[in-house]
């Protein structure tokens, strides 16, 4: 596959408001894209900023709840409607949920599938005819470190991160008949506001939510406008799978030498960063 060209095609992006989502929307700008931003939060400051420093380039906005299938569904039809040619689908928007799985509610377990894993999937399906009409587009599905390790107390954030790294392993073979390409990305700790704005199941006990979010926190230390940039550098050059910082490279690693004794390592060193 050649190597993928950004100036002058259109990129969709959610969870672009703030974090590596809002990084890789000025990373995109910077190389060209024209841009549909969507998150569930105000995109006002994020496409003000671009709009700015690049005048020539559309910036469309969209605001949606993607948990909720409904809000997906006009999302597509809004985008398809003024773009029916895409260059590249970046489905980077994701919550977290801590807690084991006796802790949290099927509601709340299902709303992270709803965002992590479900919109993902309507929005590549939806907007597989625009990826398509065009030769040499490209698809980034960000999995995550728990997509490739299923640490305690994520059991439902590591099975939408799970289910979207077998997703995209799929795709990436279907699509390429088609000329698209499919990167998938496990970021380890990336320094954004996900620890500080994760949920945390209606039955962990009170003492317990604090620890759970210090450990999670303890972990993202990686910048995000970093990350992002080895996120667009994937992409240019069509790599199947990204993984970022050593705190993704070396569980993985021990996943491979370990498969069944790394879930155990993962859980002490877990409980130990909580306790700090």
């Amino acid at each position: 596959m050649t190597p993928y060209r950004f100036a002058g095609r259109t990129a969709v992006l959610t969870g672009a408001a703030s974090g590596m989502g809002e990084q890789l929307a000025y990373g995109l700008a910077r190389r060209g894209s024209h841009l549909v931003l969507v998150d569930i939060s105000p995109l006002d400051d994020v496409a003000a900023r671009i709009r700015e420093a690049h005048p020539a380039l559309r910036v469309e906005t969209i605001k949606a709840d993607l948990s909720d299938r409904d809000q997906v569904k006009a999302v597509t039809e809004q985008v398809l409607a003024d773009n029916p040619a895409l260059g590249l689908l970046i489905n980077n928007a994701g919550i977290a949920l801590g807690g084991r799985f006796d802790q949290v509610t099927v509601e709340e377990f299902e709303t992270v599938m709803n965002v992590n894993f479900r919109a993902p999937m309507l929005l590549t399906h939806a907007l597989l005819p625009a990826l398509t009409a065009a030769p040499g587009s490209h698809l980034v599905n960000m999995s995550s470190l728990f997509g490739l390790i299923a640490p305690y107390g994520q059991s439902a954030y590591a099975a939408s991160k799970f289910a979207l790294r077998g997703l995209s392993q799929v795709l990436r073979a279907e699509l390429a008949e088609n000329g698209v390409g499919v990167t998938t990305v496990h970021p380890g700790g990336i320094r954004t506001a996900i620890a500080t704005s994760a949920r945390i199941g209606s039955k962990v006990p009170a003492d317990r939510i604090a620890p759970q979010l210090r450990s999670f926190d303890a972990l993202l230390t990686y910048p995000a406008d970093k990350a992002a940039t080895e996120i667009l550098d994937a992409v240019t050059r069509r790599k199947a799978r990204l993984l970022i910082a050593s705190s993704a490279k070396l569980p993985d690693l021990l996943a491979r030498v370990a498969p069944v004794g790394h879930t155990k390592l993962m859980e002490l060193l877990t409980r130990r960063l909580g306790a700090k």
